[in-house]
């Protein structure tokens, strides 16, 4: 007889949902992988089946994202934030400058991160409004011979999402798109490297993704240590240290979940029609509800808002939890409301909120 399993309305900004088939296929392959009598956690990395698995995942991260021949896929770990150094590490060389558009707390973090290990600037700002908007591509303000320009995707904290991105040319353009990968088609040869911690879109935390332009490795610093350089893990496939195997098998089976439900476009549609469920009561509650990010800003992962009173805010955010959605409360460093829509929240989860939402105005009126 099948256990009844409950399960919650997970809105948590990472580590997020996961699809509930690719949970039950792992449940399923947990004790014995493939008829090997081992779970994939127990695998050698260098076992024939392992590297089955690992590269799978690359090959249908390349089909999913349209990633040409130009690029390399990494599974690294470090997560974001080792990115954040790797990257002035590899290509911010004495005597460059590197430009990074500053949208949030994780652009800051990176910008800050750069400034140890080289010279960056400020190509355009948001934090004046409290980052309630995504820079105009005419604001950019960047130098032809920068070494990179640096932006992130999608703003978890805050709610914003860049729609279109900056053509340029010559500047290698790096993106930290932890939050927003796969979740949209884009035209990865617009970027010489993107990186995502795959917690929020791809699978569980512990792997980190890296896209990476084969003519960028080129230019890259060769006097670093090892583990750093992104040419030690091209040449060995990501195997040159132990992965995160289990993570990496999970992001495999996510990747398969997104092409059973017809690819990116098909989940774009879907992440489109889960924000707008939530965006819709907020734009006809009269400013009961109000959103914190510009709309032609506005995020399809992360919708954040607030409430007119800090004191109703607590009820609604008390009353949620008592409704079992999970991971409703904003980031601990500006409060408010924030729901993360991700790739493997159902829309059924979207739909439930809404309706709270509407219902909780009406009783609070």
């Amino acid at each position: 007889m099948k256990l009844q399993v409950h399960r919650t309305y997970n809105f948590n900004a990472g580590p997020s949902a996961l699809p509930i088939s690719v949970l039950e296929k792992a449940q399923q392959e947990l004790i014995d992988f493939r008829g090997t009598g081992m779970s994939v956690m127990e695998l050698s990395h260098r076992s024939s089946t392992y590297e089955e698995v690992h590269n799978q995942a690359i090959s249908s991260l390349k089909e999913l994202l349209s990633i040409p021949d130009t690029h390399e896929v990494l599974f690294l770990q470090g997560g974001a934030s080792l990115q954040f150094s790797m990257i002035p590490m590899n290509f911010l060389h004495t005597g460059e400058k590197a430009a990074y558009v500053m949208t949030g707390s994780w652009s800051e973090k990176a910008f800050s991160e750069g400034k140890l290990l080289g010279e960056v600037y400020q190509a355009a700002s948001a934090k004046e409004g409290n980052y309630r908007r995504i820079p105009k591509l005419e604001e950019l303000q960047y130098q032809t011979g920068d070494a990179y320009l640096h932006l992130t995707s999608n703003n978890t904290i805050y709610g914003t999402q860049w729609k279109d991105y900056p053509d340029t040319r010559d500047v290698p353009l790096i993106a930290d798109m932890s939050s927003d990968i796969l979740s949209k088609p884009i035209d990865i040869s617009r970027f010489a490297l993107i990186y995502a911690g795959a917690q929020k879109n791809l699978g569980p935390s512990g792997v980190t993704v890296v896209i990476i332009r084969k003519d960028l490795l080129e230019k890259a610093n060769t006097n670093i240590p090892t583990m750093l350089k992104y040419s030690t893990h091209v040449k060995n496939n990501s195997l040159y240290n132990t992965p995160p195997t289990f993570g990496i098998y999970m992001l495999g089976e996510v990747l398969n979940w997104i092409r059973e439900l017809g690819g990116v476009g098909a989940i774009s549609e879907l992440n489109e029609r889960k924000a707008l469920l939530i965006y819709d009561v907020i734009d006809n509650s009269n400013d009961f509800y109000v959103g914190h990010a510009d709309k032609d800003s506005r995020s399809l992962m992360n919708i954040t808002f607030n409430l007119e009173t800090e004191e109703l805010e607590k009820k609604f955010l008390h009353q949620a939890k008592q409704e079992g959605f999970v991971g409703v409360n904003g980031h601990r460093s500006i409060g408010g409301c924030r729901v993360s829509a991700y790739n493997a929240v159902p829309i059924e989860a979207c739909q439930a909120f809404s309706e709270f939402m509407i219902q909780f105005q009406k009783a609070n009126k």
